[in-house]
This record gives structure tokens, sequence and C-alpha cells, in this order.
């Protein structure tokens, strides 16, 4: 039985972050909103509770029931969680004097405490938050204090909880990391044996006991998470595993033949589905990126479904469903509003009866690549830049016709190829080109050229959440730019996007 530990998330920013440094440190957690509790929370060896946008001043602040939780099971709460201890067990949370935000150094702690063990004397830690703890709850001690925060870290006599006033899952904690091992596995004793041979063993047993002689239909994309979800699928159930790879004729240029060809060499069972023409002609003169995003996933449901029927007795639905994608339909809010109609997460409509299996639907996507070396899965595959689930329509801003179609192709071909030949490719998280809705005037030879505007985007990322642009040589963005100019027509002018996620996202529909 793996052991695992529960983050309780009141709606804070850096929950993910919280559960991305858990699993740093090879031991398995589950976000759960603080509004929806697990009912075998007795099988968590540990409680996170989050930080959060509320004051715990407020009246609709969360409030959940930690009866089973509090002084039964090892807790630490950060931020708000420290707050709420406070606040609701006998303590006093007031506004802060000062601006507790940035950062900050820990000028005193108890070096005895187990939960300091190995961190340095004036550590750095984050601060974000606007209300105090000016009296710790009952039974507490103050063990940790700030020039500004007198009860930076305090811990309840008697009991295994913790409450600390900054977040440790964020880079700027220096020891971060530390405490969350001092406080995971010094304190509540959890093992660290998560590894990806760990999962891809438990996972492969589990699939197999789940899906038995049964048949499983699985669409391809020619991605790094469908690719896995395939393997282990096929590990665990061999020749009762289907696949099926649509060309919605908006991959990359020869990706349909050379994807084939690559799981040919994998010994899956795979089907390669052309449907090109119908997909395009669905988007014929579309513009809308909401209406492309529907129109690709109603063709996709219908040509998905002819070609599942025609596999006698399939009775599941396999899917490369990652943990981001889960965490946002169960947010604390509800599902979220920026959830696109592309995601994974829920299936294929009912009418299909088809049984779902997602065995990568606790991994973030670095640990998806990790379970893919363990597997013995190709570098060049597992190190694929993320590519849309819509495809190249979401890089065509405005109007999808086979022209537009071709023209992105070979673009985003000469830059992918490029960024592989300067060996830039490994150090890029996601890259491509967009066509832009705009003409521009050019002269090429002696002549005026009125063409079209293409814009090349690179960034560095490590799950899509946040991601930074990447500083390319000038030198390299100099040759794909002739390179697109001369040997693309249509097009006559190159410009880098330099923009960051947040404000900008990754794509640009």
């Amino acid at each position: 039985m793996q052991e695992k530990v529960l983050i309780l998330d009141f709606g804070s920013q850096y929950t993910q972050l919280i559960a991305r440094r858990v699993r740093e440190l090879f031991i398995y957690c589950e976000i759960h909103p603080y509004n929806h509790l697990p009912e075998d929370i007795a099988s968590f060896k540990a409680v996170i509770f989050s930080g959060s946008p509320y004051s715990v001043r407020n009246e609709d602040a969360p409030h959940p029931d930690i009866t089973a939780i509090k002084g039964k099971i090892p807790l630490l709460g950060v931020c708000y969680g420290a707050q709420y201890l406070a606040h609701f067990f006998g303590g006093n949370v007031s506004p802060s004097n000062t601006r507790e935000y940035g950062r900050a150094n820990l000028t005193r702690f108890e070096s005895s405490d187990p939960f300091f063990h190995q961190v340095s004397v004036n550590s750095q830690v984050w601060m974000s938050h606007s209300d105090t703890i000016k009296t710790l709850p009952e039974n507490a001690i103050q063990i940790a204090s700030t020039t500004d925060v007198a009860n930076a870290a305090f811990r309840i006599e008697g009991e295994t909880t913790y409450g600390i006033q900054f977040h440790p899952e964020v880079y700027h904690s220096s020891d971060g990391k530390q405490l969350l091992e001092n406080f995971l596995v010094n304190i509540a004793g959890l093992a660290q044996d998560w590894t990806p041979d760990s999962f891809v063993e438990m996972t492969i047993a589990q699939l197999a006991e789940t899906v038995g002689d049964e048949k499983v239909v699985l669409g391809l994309s020619g991605g790094v998470d469908s690719s896995v979800a395939a393997v282990l699928l096929h590990k665990a159930i061999g020749p009762h595993l289907n696949c099926i790879f649509v060309n919605n004729g908006l991959l990359r240029k020869n990706e349909f033949e050379q994807v084939l060809q690559q799981y040919e060499g994998m010994g899956l069972n795979v089907k390669g589905v052309d449907a090109s023409d119908q997909f395009l002609d669905a988007l014929e003169g579309v513009s809308d990126p909401e209406t492309k995003r529907k129109i690709i996933g109603k063709t996709f449901i219908d040509v998905f479904d002819q070609e599942s029927k025609l596999i006698e007795g399939a009775s599941f639905l396999g899917q490369g469903t990652i943990y981001p994608d889960v965490i946002e339909s169960i947010s604390v809010n509800g599902p979220s509003a920026t959830i696109k109609s592309h995601h994974n997460v829920g299936g294929l409509p009912d009418f299909m009866k088809l049984k779902l299996v997602e065995p990568l639907r606790m991994l973030f996507k670095d640990e998806v690549r990790r379970v893919g070396k363990s597997l013995g899965m190709e570098p060049e595959l597992l190190g694929r830049h993320p590519f849309p689930g819509p495809g190249l329509a979401i890089r065509i801003l405005g109007e999808i016709n086979k022209e537009n179609v071709r023209l992105l192709q070979e673009a985003d071909a000469i830059f992918i190829e490029g960024l592989k030949k300067w060996r830039l490719y490994d150090d890029v998280w996601q890259a491509g080109v967009i066509l832009l809705p705009i003409k521009s005037v050019g002269v090429m030879g002696d002549e005026r050229t009125y063409e079209k505007c293409v814009a090349l985007r690179a960034v560095q990322s490590t799950d899509g959440m946040t991601a930074d642009w990447i500083n390319l040589p000038y030198e390299f963005l100099q040759k794909v730019s002739n390179e697109i100019i001369n040997n693309v027509p249509g097009v006559n002018r190159v410009v880098y996007d330099i923009s960051s996620k947040p404000p900008a996202t990754i794509e640009w529909e």
C-alpha cells in the first residue's frame, strides 16, 4: 500500500507547487479541495494545509471540520493553514502592521526541533500575507521568528502539528525543500519510495487487474502523455490494447507518417486514420478560437467513435490525462472556467459506453517523462515538446484553410529543425510558430510585397502553469528568419514573442 500525503487546498496559487515539492522528495501526495475532504482520511500519513487568497477573519473564509486530522495525523499548516490553526483554536490573527510580502530571513529558530534539522541560520523564506498571528493557539510554542514576524513558526505540544507563516514550496525559500522533508520524513515518518520504477510496477499490476481480458481503445496523439499511457497499458494487457492515431490535418509537417513509423517500432498495435479532409472541411472559414476547438472536438469524437466500433469487444477507453488537468477540474471553486474544451478530463461522451482508464492521472508532466524513461522509451519521444490538442488550428489566428495550414507547417518545420540543429531543442519546453492575421509591406528583389507575418514562440517551463520566454541567440533567430522568408512563399516578416506566462499564455488562442 503506497504511503501518501494529503494536501488540503484552500485556493492558493501555490498549492500545485507544494505537491511538486513533495513528489520531488519521492513521496506520493494528493490534492483535495478543503470543501471535499476524502472519505479515507485516516489512510493518509500526513496532511498539509495550503495557503489561501482568503483571510481567516472573513465570514466566508474556508472552515472545514478537521476533527479527523488535528491531533490524529501529523499536520503542517502553511500561511493561511497556520493562521487557520491559530484563529480557530484559541489564538488571534490580526491585520499586519507592516507589509509581510516577499523575502525574509529566519533570524531565530529552535535548532533542536526536528523541523529545523540542517536548516541554515538566517535562512531565506518567502512571505505572502496581509494578516499575521498575534497570539498563538492553545498549547502552542513559538519555534521561529523573522525580523517582522514574531510567530513565523510554531508547534503544538502533545501533537505533531506545526504552523508556518511562510511558503516553503517556492524557490525563494532557500531551505524550503529541507523543511518539507524534515516534516514528512523525520516527523511524520513517511518513506521516500515514490519512484518511477515503483509507479510502473504498481500501475501495470493495477491495470492488469482492472482490465483483465477486456479490450482497451486508446487515442494516440504522438505526444508524451498518450505514448507513455499506451506503453503502460501494452505492458499490462498486451494485444488487448488497440490504439488509434487520427490525422486531423493540423499536425506538424509529415508528423502523421513519422509518428506511425515510430509507434510501429515500439511494438504497439496502432491504426492510423487520415481524416484531415473531414476536419479541414468542418473548419473552413472559422476564425473564433473556441468554435475551432468545439468543431475539432466534435469531429474527433465522430471519427474516433466510428473507428472504435470496428474494434469488437472494446469496453475501456484509455486516455493520457495527467494530474494538472485533474486538479483544475476539481478545484476549490468547482471546475475552472478556464479549462479549454480539448482537455481530456471526463473522457468521451456517454453514448460511447466505454469505461475510462487513465494510468497517468496522478502524475505531473515531468513525472510522466521519468516513468517513460523507466519503461525504456526512446529519449527522442520523451523529449518531444508539448503540442496543443487542437493542433495548428489555434496557432493560425483567423481563418483555417489548407493554404494557411501548409504555410504554417512549412514555417514550423524550419523553426523546430533549426532548434535541433543548433542543439537548443532540449533547452526549450515548448516551441512553435504562430501565423498572424495580418499582412505587411516588404521588398523582395526589386518588387514590393504584401505578405503574411509569423511569430516564433519558445518558452521554458516545468508543467505549463507558468512559463518564461527563452533568450534564443540572435544569430539563430536571424538564420531561422531568413530561412522562413526565403523558403515559405507568402511570408515576408518574422517576429519573436518575448511574453511570459502570466500575463500572456503559451499559445496565442
